[in-house]
């Protein structure tokens, strides 16, 4: 009896090791939140949209990445004042210049390792497919700082157009995108050279990009014109651009499903997000997430989205088959930016 009852303790633990592996993706998969006015990062686990911890990270934490091999959480931190656009500077406190940089969070452990300086007033940035070099748009400066992991030094510092935003690599990691907000531009850089290729116009305030995983194609927000830019991502020239719907509506956020076949764009104060079929540069659907959706990302088999619901302090979770809003998760105050690591 005992060697028959070892038999099938064992049996059934093999199963469960079995489904844990079997299941790694759904078990394991954390999404990461950046909680700009409470300077927090808040973890999330995927499999049942709980907050695991919440960390004190820094200074207005925004633009997150997660590094190529999956262990570090990459997060833009600025002592610069909280001022929306035409906001009186003379009105506002002095920065916390001490405060700007690029921390760097363990997945393992959830912990702060370190901060790489990044330059003045960091926003969004771009990790380079290899993990070794950041390009970071300096908000306040004009610039894009070229940094690299290993030694935290800035390379170079390039000149890139008032209030740069969203900067994204194109997955061959040949070139990056910088946008700038007050210039209505995106600025291209060879990563090789490191230096400026062209410079070509988009729509009214750009806000962020994303690449098609083939390279062929990028897209780009406007939060101040309803729409997306279109872009042949080998020559930088602008294809068309993709008009969004309705009366107010802001879009900032963007992310490219898994396969390639949709993408994702958030719109602000307008609550939802919209979804466009790459083959046909139209939109196919919109939910409602929540109030001012900013960040968005995707899970990696493609099932579900999370956005960041800035004034109501949450993260909308979106079934992206069915495009309606399966859960909501109270984070910390302002949320801005979201990542996933598998």
């Amino acid at each position: 009896m005992r060697i028959v009852l070892s038999i099938v303790f064992l049996t059934c633990a093999l199963l469960i090791v079995s489904c844990n592996r079997s299941g790694k993706t759904a078990s394991s998969t954390r999404v990461y939140v950046t909680n700009e006015a409470s300077g927090e990062l808040s973890v999330i686990n995927a499999a049942d949209n709980t907050v695991i911890v919440t960390l004190p990270i820094g200074k207005r934490p925004r633009g997150i990445q997660i590094s190529p091999d999956r262990k570090t959480t990459f997060i833009a931190l600025s002592g610069s004042p909280f001022a929306g656009p035409g906001v009186n500077e003379e009105n506002l406190p002095p920065p916390d210049r001490t405060s700007d940089g690029i921390g760097l969070v363990d997945v393992q452990r959830n912990q702060l390792i370190k901060v790489l300086p990044a330059g003045s007033d960091p926003e969004q940035f771009a990790i380079t497919p290899d993990g070794r070099t950041l390009y970071v748009a300096n908000e306040d400066a004009g610039l894009a700082s070229v940094v690299d992991i290993d030694s935290g030094a800035i390379l170079k510092s390039l000149t890139v157009g008032e209030e740069p935003e969203g900067v994204a690599i194109r997955p061959d990691g040949g070139v990056v995108y910088v946008t700038s907000e007050s210039k209505s531009t995106v600025t291209v850089i060879d990563t090789h050279k490191q230096e400026i290729v062209t410079t070509f116009k988009v729509g009214r305030r750009p806000r962020a990009i994303a690449f098609l995983r083939d390279g062929s194609r990028a897209y780009v927000t406007s939060e101040n014109e309803p729409i997306v830019t279109v872009v042949d991502a080998q020559k930088h020239v602008v294809l068309h651009t993709i008009a969004v719907p309705g009366d107010g509506v802001k879009l900032m956020g963007i992310v490219v499903a898994p396969d390639g076949k949709r993408l994702y764009v958030t719109s602000g104060r307008f609550r939802r997000v919209f979804a466009i079929d790459t083959a046909t540069d139209r939109i196919v659907g919109s939910v409602e997430v929540g109030e001012r959706p900013w960040g968005i990302a995707i899970t990696p088999d493609g099932k579900s989205l999370y956005t960041a619901n800035g004034p109501s302090n949450d993260v909308s979770v979106v079934d992206a088959a069915t495009l309606s809003v399966v859960g909501r998760i109270k984070v910390g105050d302002r949320p801005w930016g979201v990542a996933i690591v598998p």
